[in-house]
């Protein structure tokens, strides 16, 4: 393990404050608040329950029973079995936000969160790609294309989440980059299809 520098306190902070259930919860209440209005927002309540609440609940259980080491799930091996099951999630949300005649735009982003789990878990095989970033990354573009592209102007926070998790040494730039790349292309493609 490395020493600590001046800057891991606040990288621990960035990473931890903008964790993908974070960033998931906020880009859904905006995006439902600024489209739907208070119904909006009521979606975005149920949609986060199954991208954001259950699988944080999955990863504590993992923790707590000795199977998952970290909220972040560090463990590449461990990520193979988790994301499936964060993803049936994901797809459970969806098939009731599908039947029940959601907001299209908010139905949309369920799927494409969906969607970019697809390559995550794939790459996951073999590399640890960052989630971190191809989350932020895919909320910044879904945002854009629903709320016009002065929205890319979040992508800053994007890069400094990606400093973050290089200088915790939890992931290399490349897998930061890689991860923003994938989300931008996975979760934007899908939701701009989808609406």
């Amino acid at each position: 393990m490395t020493a600590p520098t001046p800057s891991t306190p606040w990288a621990r902070r960035i990473t931890d404050g903008l964790e993908p259930k974070n960033v998931i919860v906020a880009m859904l209440l905006l995006l439902g608040g600024a489209r739907y209005g208070w119904n909006g927002l009521a979606w975005a309540v149920f949609a986060a329950l199954f991208t954001a609440v259950v699988p944080t609940l999955l990863i504590r259980f993992g923790m707590r029973r000795g199977t998952v080491g970290d909220r972040h799930v560090g463990n590449r091996r461990r990520r193979l079995t988790l994301f499936p099951l964060i993803m049936v999630s994901v797809a459970v949300g969806f098939t009731g936000m599908l039947l029940a005649h959601a907001p299209r735009d908010l139905t949309a982003v369920v799927l494409a969160m969906f969607a970019s789990l697809v390559p995550i878990l794939v790459i996951t095989a073999w590399w640890k790609v960052s989630v971190h970033t191809a989350v932020a990354s895919g909320a910044v573009v879904c945002l854009a294309v629903a709320l016009g592209p002065w929205w890319l102007l979040l992508y800053p926070p994007v890069a400094l989440i990606g400093w973050s998790r290089v200088v915790l040494r939890d992931h290399t730039a490349a897998q930061t980059v890689v991860g923003t790349a994938v989300g931008a292309l996975s979760a934007g493609l899908t939701f701009w299809a989808a609406r």
